[in-house]
Parts: C-alpha cells; sequence; structure tokens
C-alpha cells in the first residue's frame, strides 16, 4: 500500500477526533451523566466509546497489551434502540469524567506510538481498511451526539449559533409537487476492491424500477401539519404552547418553520404516506430519483460527479439545523428533484437486509449482520449533521420505525 494513501487517512482520522472533541465542547459538566434519550447510554459512555472502539479495533494488529481492559469492555458497544427495553444503570456506575480523559489521551498516544514506530509494513494493508472504519464509526458518532444533545435541556448545554427564525404561516413548501422518474435501472452497492464501504454496501447488484411518480421536496412542518391536525400525533420535535406550534432547535424553540423538512419515525411517515395515498420510496426507488438520469446512465450524487460544495445541500456540519427545502437547487438530481443529500435523512420502505454477495467484516462480524432482523428500515441521504464521507451512492443508514430522535424525514411516491 503506497505510504500517502495510509498518510491520507490517518490524517482524516485525525481530524474525525478533533470533531468529536469539538461536540463535547457543547456539553456543560453537570450534563455528562445525564441520559437524553431513554434507549441510550448515558452521555459519560459516549466519552469513552470512541476511543475504546479504536483501541479494540486497532491495537490487536501491533500486539499491543490491555493498560485498562475492565474499561475497554466497559465503553465497547452501544445500544441499538429496542422498544420496551431501557437500561437501568445510574450515574454512580460509571467511571470520573477525569480518569476518562485520561484513558482517552492514553490510547491516543499508544495507538499513534505504534503506528510511527514502524511496524506498519506488515500490517499495511488491514490497518488501512480499519482506519477507514475507526475514522468513519467517529464521524458516526458525531452525528449520533448531535442528537443526544439536541434532547438534551437546553441549560445543559452551552449555546451555539442560535436557531433560524421561523417561516411565515403558509411558506410551507408544496409537497404535492411531483415529479415524473422513468422507468430504467438502479445500481446499489458498490463492487469490492475499489473504494472503503462497510459490509452491507457490497457487493455492487442492479435492480430494474418501474416508472414512478415522486415528491420534489421532502415532506414540510406545514404539510405534516395538515396530518396532525386531521388527528395524527405530533413529532417529537414540535412542541405546543399557548395553542403554538413551535419546533425544538438545538439551541432553541422557534415558531414552526412551515417551509423546512419535518423530522419523523418510519410508522409515522408511512401513515402520512398512507394518509396521501401513497407509499414511502423502496431503496432502488430512491437511487433511481437520485442518481438515475433520463438517457439511462447514472451520476456518482444527485447533482452530477463534482464532489459535494456547500452550496449543493446542507450536509457536513455547516448547519445544526434544516433549513428550507429547496435552499440548495444546484443539488438537484437530473430529474429535477431537489434535498436527496442533507437536509434530513430520508425513509424508504425497504427492510435493512444483506445485498447479494454480502460477507461480515471478519473483525467486526456484527456490524451489519445483528440488524438484518426485519425490524430496521433502510434511510439514505444525509441530515445537516452527516460528514461528508457518507455522501456516497453507495452507504446505508438503518434504524428502527418507531425510533423518533434521528434526523430522518421523507418523501412519498406513487408506484
Amino acid at each position: 500500500m503506497p505510504e500517502a494513501a495510509l498518510h491520507s487517512t490517518r490524517h482524516r482520522w485525525r481530524q474525525a477526533q478533533a470533531a468529536s472533541d469539538q461536540v463535547w465542547t457543547l456539553v456543560r459538566p453537570q450534563a455528562l451523566y445525564r441520559r437524553p434519550v431513554p434507549e441510550r447510554h448515558r452521555l459519560i459512555f459516549y466519552l469513552g466509546h470512541l476511543e475504546a472502539f479504536d483501541w479494540n479495533l486497532l491495537a490487536p494488529l501491533f500486539e499491543l497489551p490491555a493498560f485498562h481492559a475492565e474499561w475497554d469492555r466497559l465503553f465497547a458497544f452501544g445500544i441499538d434502540p429496542v422498544d420496551g427495553q431501557l437500561p437501568g444503570d445510574l450515574p454512580r456506575d460509571w467511571p470520573g469524567v477525569g480518569e476518562v480523559m485520561t484513558y482517552n489521551r492514553e490510547v491516543r498516544d499508544r495507538l499513534d506510538d505504534a503506528i510511527e514506530a514502524g511496524k506498519v509494513a506488515p500490517v499495511a494493508a488491514e490497518l488501512e481498511q480499519r482506519l477507514q472504519v475507526a475514522l468513519e464509526h467517529r464521524w458516526m458518532h458525531v452525528e449520533t451526539l448531535s442528537y443526544l444533545l439536541h434532547n438534551l435541556d437546553y441549560k445543559d448545554k452551552h449555546q451555539g449559533p442560535g436557531a433560524r427564525p421561523g417561516a411565515k404561516p403558509g411558506a410551507g413548501t408544496a409537497a404535492a409537487r411531483g415529479v415524473g422518474i422513468a422507468a430504467g435501472t438502479a445500481t446499489l452497492g458498490q463492487p469490492r476492491d475499489r473504494d472503503f464501504g462497510w459490509d452491507n454496501e457490497f457487493d455492487e447488484w442492479q435492480v430494474t424500477v418501474p416508472e414512478f411518480e415522486s415528491d420534489r421536496f421532502k415532506v414540510s412542518n406545514g404539510a405534516y401539519l395538515e396530518f396532525v391536525e386531521a388527528g395524527a400525533a405530533a413529532p417529537h420535535f414540535w412542541v405546543r404552547r399557548s395553542n403554538q406550534w413551535y419546533y425544538r432547535g438545538m439551541f432553541g424553540e422557534i415558531e414552526l418553520p412551515l417551509d423546512q423538512p419535518v423530522y419523523v419515525t418510519h410508522a409515522e411517515a408511512t401513515a402520512y404516506a398512507g394518509w396521501r395515498g401513497k407509499s414511502l420510496p423502496s431503496e432502488a426507488q430512491w437511487h433511481r430519483m437520485a442518481y438515475g438520469a433520463p438517457e439511462g446512465s447514472e451520476r456518482r450524487y444527485p447533482w452530477g460527479d463534482a464532489p459535494p460544495t456547500p452550496h449543493r445541500g446542507n450536509f457536513n456540519l455547516v448547519e445544526w439545523d434544516p433549513v428550507a427545502g429547496g435552499s440548495y437547487p444546484a443539488g438537484a438530481s437530473a430529474w429535477g428533484v431537489q434535498d436527496l443529500l442533507g437536509n434530513g435523512w430520508e425513509w424508504t420502505r425497504t427492510p435493512f437486509e444483506p445485498f447479494p454477495g454480502f460477507v461480515p467484516f471478519a473483525f467486526y462480524p456484527g456490524y451489519s449482520a445483528n440488524f438484518f432482523d426485519g425490524k430496521h428500515y433502510v434511510i439514505k441521504g444525509a441530515s445537516a449533521r452527516t460528514a461528508e464521507c457518507f455522501l456516497r451512492r453507495s452507504f446505508r443508514n438503518w434504524f428502527q420505525p418507531n425510533y423518533p430522535h434521528v434526523y430522518a424525514g421523507f418523501r412519498c411516491v406513487s408506484r
């Protein structure tokens, strides 16, 4: 493996470390033992988890002896949201913040020393892959931490840039504006031995997609408000005070912005689509509207093959909250469908399942396979808090249908 490639991956790993460190600066000390999302660990777990994950992943390559085996296990695994199964630990069950910070520094120092010691050559190829896993895992948790902290009381976090003002009544994006998508082929996954991908992204395969019609924009708060006024429950990110709906932003509440995409669960999205006489797109339909083109070609990104830039979508941690739908026309697909990457993940109706040829990572066999249970659904796209590395066409995310905390919206299709 070229030394330059490994150097580049290490650099991006350090960038991810710096980003995760920065997120922690938002949390006031008294909040580190809070549990802002009931299904998840207390925040103190995540403070130690990223370094423990890196240690458990990388130290075996260099045959490094454990220096705190108990914590290597304690911080090893998070909790996937499971209905009705909530953790019952207490703050006193966890180590002190200072101790965890010391552990984190020791992990980074020992791993850096091992890589710098000149022992890389025998394990270079596997080290490259595992560093990719480590850095993308960290970026995943930067987004996870964002939505965990989103649920933290405002008094428990330092204030950020503030929320955007709410849209005026009547400014909601017209969700019903449809776009016709011609029949064609959607390429899912990616070929092996080309670019990095998680195990569920392989192998590449093609699906024939019949013609269908899609919403041009994600369903907005304004459009979803009609559903709520017809009797549906309000989404998790909404709150009602004095007969007025508000959006609970990361750093403050604002009058419900009718033109911004609504964040909902898969169950809520499915119910809304049914109410409109439509459905959620399949994973293949989503790929067809995002990457396909009328002449039959497929693009690397919805807008083409040019790399992501801030004027193409609300992604890569520029914003903390969604912005008005249709704010990034330069990011539209060949069909004119907008906001496919950024401004909120998008639910599909496709259960999370393996692609043909799936092989789990030998060093992380449960990453995907543990969730091929028919109880998780694929989400595609990206949110404002999604790092650029996940904007690749083959990346797949997934959650359970009633988990309300993720930054996920949706659009409807007619089959």
